[in-house]
């Protein structure tokens, strides 16, 4: 079985005869040229030596089984996905971390994937997108994460609309095609599809419509909370699941003082579990010691009530993981009877 038939099979996506009937996908043209977040990328062949900067990237190009055709992976705030992980294992990990220019390019790219504008952005400390086109090395942002600096976005950008699936449909598409795998990212696309309806038509609330705070990481507990802004990722998976994201920033990742998280009153708290070790407060057992223990937000609502639930940190980006952080907080919810 391929690695993309495992792993729909094993996430409940393989339905009888999906795959065997979903329309099938041209092959590539050569030369493509695809527009990717306002820059022109041109393709003369498919890559064979490509880089997945970010974990997003990385596991959607072994999503489509081109484990084979990796140099590298860098940049990962969770474990890769265990459908995937022996796929992974033949790649080689630069860095869990941001990795350097320099060791990027000692692996001979032809290609870099990126997932974030922090690994490939005007303003990333990485790499920007014509410094490996001085190399010869043509790139790829994901267009879920190309956007622009406003005077109420932070560093990550800012969104003036609600995120949706549309955007990673997108992605996917155009990296198969980049890769001549285009009935490959079909398939994933048409499943994943599947899936998020057959999620927002399972869930309502119990009672009234749940506001939601999506706390991703903080550096101690004293200082503000980088949460999931208004219209993010985060503020979809409340949408998906009938609800609304209590947070009002339109930037990307706003950081949010206790005392304003505390006004807004949300009915569930979402931690974030992150696999990586830069703060203790990554790890969901440290947030739910804080909110629990501490004066202030022991005395909220959603943590009175029980309503602080756990997901993947990874999936409060708009990623491949974002369907599954919604599938996470529905099973909590509806156990403790918030939605039905």
């Amino acid at each position: 079985m391929s690695v993309l038939k495992s792993f729909l099979a094993a996430t409940g996506l393989l339905t009888s005869g999906l795959l065997a009937t979903h329309a099938v996908a041209q092959p590539t043209q050569y030369p493509l040229t695809i527009e990717n977040c306002g820059v022109e990328v041109t393709f003369d062949k498919a890559p064979a030596k490509a880089i997945g900067l970010g974990q997003n990237s990385a596991e959607i190009l072994l999503l489509l089984g081109l484990e084979d055709r990796m140099a590298g992976t860098a940049f990962w705030p969770s474990k890769v996905l265990p459908q995937i992980a022996e796929a992974n294992a033949k790649v080689k990990l630069l860095t869990v971390e941001f990795p350097t220019f320099e060791s990027i390019l000692a692996e001979n790219p032809d290609f870099v994937a990126a997932a974030l504008p922090s690994l490939l952005g005007p303003d990333s400390k990485v790499a920007k997108r014509e410094d490996f086109a001085k190399v010869g090395v043509p790139t790829y942002l994901s267009p879920s994460t190309c956007l622009a600096k406003t005077a109420n976005s932070d560093v990550y950008g800012g969104r003036d609309r609600l995120w949706n699936m549309e955007s990673l449909y997108k992605e996917i598409d155009e990296l198969s095609q980049i890769f001549d795998v285009a009935d490959r990212g079909q398939a994933l696309i048409a499943d994943l599809k599947s899936r998020e309806a057959a999620l927002r038509a399972s869930v309502s609330p119990s009672g009234e419509k749940l506001s939601y705070v999506f706390w991703f990481s903080s550096p101690s507990p004293s200082a503000d909370a980088y949460v999931g802004g208004k219209y993010g990722a985060s503020g979809y998976i409340a949408d998906l699941l009938g609800g609304v994201n209590a947070i009002e920033a339109e930037a990307e990742w706003p950081t949010v003082g206790w005392e304003a998280i505390i006004a807004a009153n949300p009915s569930v708290i979402v931690v974030a579990s992150l696999d990586r070790n830069r703060w203790e407060l990554d790890k969901p057992e440290a947030k739910i010691q804080f909110l629990t223990t501490d004066p202030a937000t022991s005395q909220m609502p959603a943590v009175k009530n029980n309503a602080v639930v756990v997901m993947d940190g990874q999936a409060m980006n708009p990623t491949v993981r974002t369907i599954y952080g919604a599938e996470q907080v529905a099973e909590q919810l509806k156990a403790r009877g918030l939605l039905k």
